[in-house]
């Protein structure tokens, strides 16, 4: 019995039995040569002498200002309650500043997004430039879902 038609003779259509390493040679040499040549070109480097040079150190970065809003709506400037009427003043002070504050903006997780809109679109009328969003890296991703009635 024959397995697989692996038989002795001169049958043309049997499968061959051999493993061809010829082309497995070629690109083994091939990318031989490849490496050779490229490697010396990874570990070169154009030797210079630079010049010494001072500086003076770059200035403090601006102040920041922390305005929180809590749940209710509360405003909170640098850990100071104020009120909404006297937010406006206070950042068109403080856009006036040379260089201008940071606006750093802590919103509870709660607060309606009106309240976040509502202080944007003061520190833009007022003129703040620069306004950032503090988040807690170690907070929760997921949310919980609402309760359902």
């Amino acid at each position: 019995m024959e397995f697989g038609h692996f038989q002795t003779g001169t049958d043309p259509f049997r499968p061959m039995s051999e493993i061809n390493v010829t082309p497995l040679v070629d690109v083994t040499l091939v990318l031989l040569i490849v490496f050779i040549i490229t490697a010396p070109l990874l570990t070169y480097a154009i030797k210079l002498e630079l010049p010494d040079a001072r500086s003076s150190p770059a200035g403090a970065p601006p102040a920041a200002i922390n305005l929180s809003i809590a749940a209710n709506g509360a405003l909170y400037w640098n850990g100071t309650a104020i009120g909404s009427n006297t937010l406006e003043g206070r950042l068109s002070q403080a856009a006036l500043q040379s260089p201008q504050p940071e606006l750093h903006l802590r919103a509870d997780r709660a607060a309606r997004y009106e309240f976040v809109v509502q202080v944007m679109s003061s520190a833009q009328q007022a003129g703040i430039r620069h306004i950032g969003f503090v988040t807690d890296p170690n907070a929760r991703t997921a949310h919980p879902r609402p309760a359902q009635r």
